[in-house]
């Protein structure tokens, strides 16, 4: 009898416990791969979905622009990551004087752009539009000076910018800065701009480009847009505001600026 039931008990399969899982080992592997590579999928195709929209709303409504130059300090600083809000001039609004402007500047800063790979091209412009890079050697951030029919002339008396007639104090020049020390009287044409960096000693803006085609006129249809925010590094987060530097300057006409 004892061992008959030995036998018996020998010959029963063995009671796995409840919830193991009793596949080959290589089955098992083979299901943990296709867990990870599904994961990965879904890890890639939600980062694609990501990027496509980051890129889409800086390509239509605010876009982030890397500072790679001191031209515009103190506003703005080497490093900083800035927001250039796209829809501030299009819904029939303009630049004024005092805004701060990222703008292509083909034709006007840069009279030929330097040629590149395409396919180089469009993945670093694309970088550049999420601001992971520098912009593009055509892309420029500089300071609306003097906006359509205005005269710009430099300097008056006291050192300071003349626009049609009124001496501006410009309180965003860096300290120890002259106003300009390159002398000049402009006339802005209509539907154009002229532009300065705050870092007037160090920007290379319209007043370098006086002998060029355009006479450093920036067009305004060659705009980006303007730039609102700092939104990079967090200690710099702040709005850049349009000061009052031009509030008192007139128009051509008559009316205030």
């Amino acid at each position: 009898m004892d061992t008959q039931a030995q036998q018996t008990e020998r010959g029963r399969p063995s009671e796995s416990p409840a919830g193991s899982d009793e596949r080959p080992r290589s089955a098992r592997l083979s299901g943990l791969l296709d867990t990870v590579r599904l994961s990965w999928y879904r890890v890639g195709l939600l980062s694609a979905v990501c990027a496509a929209f980051v890129l889409l709303v800086s390509t239509f409504l605010v876009q982030p622009f890397l500072i790679p130059s001191g031209s515009m300090e103190p506003t703005l600083q080497v490093g900083d990551r800035v927001l250039v809000n796209k829809l501030a001039y299009r819904f029939g609004g303009a630049p004024e004087r005092g805004d701060v402007i990222v703008f292509d500047g083909t034709g006007s800063f840069v009279q030929e752009p330097p040629r590149e790979n395409p396919v180089t091209g469009l993945l670093y412009g694309a970088a550049a539009a999420l601001g992971l890079v520098e912009p593009a050697e055509t892309d420029f951030v500089k300071r609306v000076v003097g906006v359509g029919g205005d005269r710009v002339v430099c300097c008056d008396g006291g050192g300071r910018v003349e626009v049609n007639g009124r001496a501006v104090s410009e309180p965003y020049l860096r300290p120890g800065d002259a106003p300009s020390r390159v002398p000049f009287d402009i006339v802005v044409p209509q539907g154009s701009l002229w532009v300065m960096g705050d870092h007037r000693a160090a920007s290379r803006d319209s007043r370098d480009h006086l002998g060029d085609p355009g006479g450093g006129m920036v067009p305004v249809g060659k705009v980006v847009g303007r730039v609102d925010w700092i939104g990079w590094p967090p200690a710099r987060w702040t709005t850049v505001r349009q000061p009052d530097a031009f509030r008192d300057v007139r128009s051509p006409g008559g009316a205030h600026g």
